[in-house]
């Protein structure tokens, strides 16, 4: 019976990490055929031929590591860089509350690893009535340079 209750606990937890990255509106998601260490590393080297900077980092499962347990890999990439944030706050200090913009690498039961974030005009879209042009125009050149690490990542 326990034998039983522990393997319909995994089903649960495998089917809610399998929906977790379903599409939602807003959202890109990049399945990949690379490991989730191979993905992480081609995260940081696209990073560093975009005009931005990784500038926060977090990772469940290191932290889940340090305390005994096994999950599968995630890590979340905080990406900016001074300059958006000063306009980002020129054309709307509530904004700011969204940066940095995440990019997301999560580890598939499979062994594979998916890129995803979401776009940072759907990031910014609750503020552009109060941001006018001015936000519109910078979320828009971001998704540009998000778009541009995430091709970099997925196809180095």
């Amino acid at each position: 019976m326990v034998r039983l209750l522990l393997i319909s606990a995994l089903i649960t937890v495998t089917a809610a990490l399998a929906s977790a990255l379903e599409t939602r509106e807003g959202w890109v998601i990049h399945d990949t055929g690379k490991s989730f260490d191979e993905l992480v590393g081609a995260v940081r080297a696209a990073v560093k031929k975009a005009p931005i900077a990784v500038v926060t980092q977090a990772s469940a499962s290191d932290g889940a590591r340090s305390q005994g347990h096994e999950i599968l890999g995630n890590r979340v990439f905080g990406l900016y860089r001074n300059d958006y944030a000063r306009r980002m706050l020129a054309a709307s200090v509530a904004s700011g509350i969204e940066a940095p913009i995440r990019l997301y690498v999560t580890e598939n039961a499979d062994g594979t690893a998916s890129l995803s974030y979401k776009t940072p005009t759907a990031v910014f879209l609750p503020y552009f009535d109060e941001g006018g042009d001015a936000l519109r125009d910078l979320a828009t050149e971001l998704d540009g340079i998000f778009d541009s690490v995430a091709e970099m990542a997925i196809n180095d």
